[in-house]
């Protein structure tokens, strides 16, 4: 299997998240008093209403922004004494909007994954590029390799970068709204893919606005609702028709179908 080729061997990792808050301004805190815990081979999948914090809570875990209070453990250290470039080595970060600035191949924007694991000034060799090209063949997309990442299609971008954090060989992967910008099919190809790569032992964090994909994913669930309350757990002990209408402020249902064989989540008749 590819996935298994591409990760890096080492012991299971963790990333705790102790008691994190974290406020732009000083004074209106976007997170308020954060705990929770992925581990390796787990999915954990992020919702509430937009503007509530899922997106800063990525960030906060990629090192991107820094807490202003709590703090973030990768396998028992504070990540904020870890140098960014360790961290990039067990972290990869699939933002939700990209802007391409070089006019570099699909396969080049692929290899630059693995920019934390060459030398400073050493030159990407055919093993590297071999890796990106695994990525690019998992995800199902190698016949645009070629191709100017600047020239293709946001949906096409969303799943290379999925195939760079793939290449990049970590041990935890944070993705924010990475079926955003796809069709249903090739939304339903990349959930197929994430809960493969869980399987692999990569830890997972995501967030959607899609409760059904937390259905789909079965996995852990971390709930932000309206009035900034946290909720996570299983999704079947955390998930229920009042705390979805309390997210997104319309009805919800959670019900059984049997044709499909699982739980799934949809919207009453709309009159």
């Amino acid at each position: 299997m590819v996935i298994s080729m591409l990760r890096k061997t080492q012991t299971s990792l963790q990333l705790k998240i102790e008691q994190v808050s974290f406020s732009y301004n000083g004074s209106e805190e976007i997170l308020k008093s954060i705990s929770f815990t992925v581990n390796s081979g787990q999915i954990i999948c992020i919702l509430g209403p937009n503007g509530i914090g899922k997106t800063t809570l990525l960030t906060c875990l990629a090192k991107l922004n820094s807490p202003t209070s709590g703090k973030i453990l990768l396998n028992g250290e504070d990540m904020s004494l870890i140098e960014h470039r360790t961290i990039a080595r067990n972290v990869g970060y699939v933002p939700q909007t990209i802007a391409p600035s070089f006019d570099y191949s699909v396969l080049e924007y692929v290899v630059t994954g693995l920019a934390p694991w060459l030398g400073i000034f050493e030159k990407p060799k055919e093993e590297h590029y071999q890796q990106a090209l695994q990525a690019l063949q998992k995800i199902g997309i190698e016949h645009i390799k070629d191709k100017p990442y600047t020239r293709i299609s946001a949906g096409e971008l969303q799943m290379v970068s999925i195939a760079r954090v793939l290449a990049q060989k970590v041990q935890f992967v944070l993705m924010d709204e990475p079926t955003s910008h796809l069709d249903f099919g090739n939304q339903l190809k990349v959930l197929n893919i994430i809960k493969e790569m869980a399987k692999e032992g990569y830890g997972i964090v995501l967030t959607t606005h899609n409760p059904d994909q937390v259905l789909l994913l079965e996995g852990k669930v971390a709930v932000f609702d309206r009035e900034r309350q946290f909720h996570f757990g299983n999704w079947s002990d955390i998930l229920n028709d009042k705390l979805l209408k309390s997210i997104y402020g319309v009805t919800l249902k959670i019900c059984e179908v049997e044709q499909v064989s699982r739980k799934v989540c949809i919207a009453p008749r709309i009159e």
